[in-house]
């Protein structure tokens, strides 16, 4: 299977832009990479060096192993995995359930803009592409049918799809999720000023005194303090290049999207991603429904230079 990933347009600058100041200010910053999810993954610490870390760092590859081995869309021993090959997944770890109740939370929040069970849509366009083809208009409205988060269930016992050949896809809350862990551990170590980027990107404490600087599309910095901030573009990867086909799939209609990107700041990196997600499927007015969660969509007004 060819492994399509959701391609962000934010990226950590914190990197140059804080160690620049680091003597400066008299104090260390250390420094891990790697993958999460797919995604590049990066971790700046300020106050500490990279020797005290390395036990953290340690801490953390274990924990993100951990979150693949529950959420990856292409291990097939991962617990989504299961739960799409089976249609359902008894006693889900509670990791699995609370990332699904915070899914399904935005879900009804957007009206269904946000839906894990598109997959079915992605599967079939990747599929005919694959095979020299475009989808036809019937095998579209075929597949619509196993798509609806309302037809799954959640329980501590199972979750359980209810209908025949539905599949979910949590790329567009996983890698949040990761973020606001890795985050959570680090900050439970007694750590107060943390940038986490596992495919999102999450902020804590001031950095070197005047909140972390990452950079958006198009190279504008923002300064980010105690929030994240998640984007999310429909054709940031292309399931079907030739028909231009994106990789986000409008659970509620079927319509040719063109949305250009959307970054979304929130106090959670996993809220923000899923909102990020469904708002550049969301018409202006459709985007007041954002407000209740508390996600701000970020502006040009927003960025400082």
């Amino acid at each position: 299977m060819t492994r399509y990933s959701r391609r962000r347009f934010i990226a950590m600058s914190a990197a140059t832009l804080v160690a620049g100041r680091a003597s400066a200010a008299g104090r260390e910053v250390a420094y891990w990479r790697g993958q999460a999810l797919g995604a590049r993954a990066e971790i700046a610490l300020c106050g500490i060096s990279q020797a005290e870390a390395a036990p953290l760092f340690d801490g953390l590859e274990t924990e993100l192993l951990r979150i693949e081995s529950l959420f990856s869309l292409y291990r097939s021993d991962s617990a989504l995995a299961q739960l799409n090959r089976d249609q359902i997944l008894r006693n889900p770890d509670p990791a699995v359930l609370h990332l699904l109740s915070e899914a399904r939370a935005v879900f009804k929040a957007t009206e269904g803009a946000f839906d894990p069970t598109v997959q079915p849509l992605f599967d079939l366009h990747a599929r005919a592409f694959g095979e020299g083809r475009r989808a036809g208009a019937d095998e579209v409205q075929q597949v619509r049918r196993r798509v609806g988060f309302e037809h799954v269930s959640l329980s501590p016992q199972a979750i359980r799809f209810q209908r025949s050949g539905m599949a979910l896809t949590l790329n567009g809350i996983a890698q949040g999720y990761a973020t606001d862990r890795l985050a959570s551990l680090l900050k439970s170590a007694g750590l107060r000023d943390i940038l986490v980027n596992a495919g999102e990107i999450r902020a804590l404490g001031d950095g070197q005194g005047q909140g972390w600087r990452v950079s958006i599309l198009g190279g504008r910095a923002f300064t980010l303090k105690d929030h994240a901030i998640a984007t999310s573009d429909v054709s940031g990867t292309l399931v079907d290049p030739v028909a231009g086909i994106g990789h986000i799939f409008d659970p509620r209609r079927n319509a040719q999207l063109t949305s250009g990107p959307v970054s979304i700041c929130h106090a959670s990196a996993a809220i923000a991603d899923a909102v990020s997600t469904a708002a550049v499927l969301m018409s202006p007015t459709e985007r007041d429904l954002l407000r209740p969660l508390g996600a701000k969509i970020v502006g040009p007004s927003d960025i400082r230079s």
